[in-house]
């Protein structure tokens, strides 16, 4: 089975019946642990759910994440409807997806769909995993990105239960995790510049996606107790994958992870798992992911990110200069923002007007997946850089 290869789910499916893909599972913990042993949830698929090759090939992170991807979704979906068929379960993948893709033209603008479903499913979770890793070509970048992945099947799952809501749902799951993580970064005793630099651009992007206040928040917290175990675990997961980046854990960063795990209802039991975990993973997997070999993973993280903008601004230079001298206001806000801090209201205006355009450029609706808004603050900063001949030729004075 060769996952870059047309018809790889059926032959997958052929050669691991339901009994190896979902039943040999002890519950949703048994399951969620074995997806972050393989690497899935920290966003660094190392290798798949089986135990078991899946193809005589050595298969690369990226393929080794569809496939877990195509895995996990399954997985939920036979929780949820146990006495359906795979070709059910596929078929509700897709519809999941067109939903998730309404307002996003650019996403499945260059896939061309036949009357398979399986076929249809391929090219989604490819197109899928490539715009992400698109998104921020580094691993040390993309593995934020990546992790948010299991995004996807926490929404698939509540989309099983109900379809309504789905896209409040996400941005929702995406304010919460972005939320977290910049509380688990701020919880570090002593940062370097590249932490306080790192910390401002997630804390910035937050102003274009959530209203919610930066501070560490008990309202916020007990909202997601009525969250499911998954989801409240991953949250917990994903701080304890922020303040690992420099391979160890302060004694505030400790404190911070036991307040979150208190307040989520998670036993310390748990939480003292979870850090192990991750300790585990980063130092068996060191050789294979770029992220644990850097000494300042998060210099590397802040530099690439930066990088990846610059390049995605620069290549797309002429169109851009051409929907900026059409947008008026977006123009002048932009200008504005060289100057002095935007409003809260000026900083949803900039962020629905910048997707408006990336939806208009393919190379661009990137930003508009799951970890793109991260990068906003950084668009926002670089395109009068950039660009200075659209802001020269278009000059506004503030009264």
């Amino acid at each position: 089975m060769n996952p870059s290869s047309a018809g790889w789910i059926n032959k997958f499916l052929n050669e691991f019946p339901k009994k190896d893909l979902v039943d040999v599972h002890n519950g949703l913990l048994s399951f969620y642990e074995t997806l972050k042993k393989s690497g899935f949830i920290y966003g660094v698929s190392i290798k798949t759910l089986l135990n078991t090759p899946v193809s005589e090939f050595t298969l690369t992170q990226e393929e080794n994440t569809k496939v877990n991807l195509f895995h996990a979704l399954l997985y939920l979906y036979f929780v949820e409807r146990p006495t359906s068929n795979t070709l059910e379960a596929i078929e509700s993948m897709v519809v999941f997806y067109k939903t998730i893709e309404k307002g996003k033209p650019g996403f499945f603008q260059k896939l061309n769909f036949t009357k398979s479903p399986s076929e249809n499913l391929e090219r989604i979770l490819a197109a899928r995993i490539q715009e992400s890793n698109t998104l921020i070509k580094t691993e040390a970048a993309s593995l934020f990105t990546y992790a948010l992945l299991f995004g996807d099947v926490l929404a698939f799952w509540y989309f099983l239960q109900q379809p309504k809501g789905l896209k409040n749902y996400l941005e929702a799951l995406e304010e919460t995790l972005i939320q977290f993580s910049i509380w688990a970064l701020q919880s570090k005793q002593k940062k370097n510049k590249y932490d306080t630099l790192i910390i401002e651009m997630v804390s910035e992007s937050t102003q274009y996606i959530t209203h919610s206040d930066q501070a560490f928040s008990l309202e916020i917290v007990g909202q997601l107790k009525e969250r499911t175990v998954l989801e409240k675990q991953f949250v917990l997961d994903i701080c304890c994958l922020a303040v690992w980046d420099d391979k160890k854990i302060d004694a505030t960063e400790n404190t911070f992870l036991k307040e979150v795990a208190f307040h989520l209802g998670i036993s310390q039991d748990y939480l003292e798992s979870s850090i192990d975990s991750i300790k585990a993973f980063s130092a068996a997997n060191e050789h294979k992911i770029k992220l644990f070999q850097y000494t300042h993973p998060v210099k590397q993280l802040y530099k690439q990110s930066a990088d990846t903008v610059k390049l995605l601004v620069l290549r797309n230079k002429k169109r851009l200069v051409k929907e900026l001298n059409e947008s008026g206001e977006l123009l002048v806000l932009l200008g504005q923002s060289t100057s002095r801090e935007l409003t809260a209201e000026e900083k949803v205006k900039v962020k629905e007007q910048l997707l408006d355009i990336f939806k208009s450029i393919p190379s661009l609706t990137i930003f508009m997946l799951p970890g793109g808004a991260l990068l906003l603050p950084l668009v926002v900063k670089l395109i009068p850089k950039l660009l200075p001949s659209a802001f020269n030729e278009n000059h506004v004075e503030e009264d």
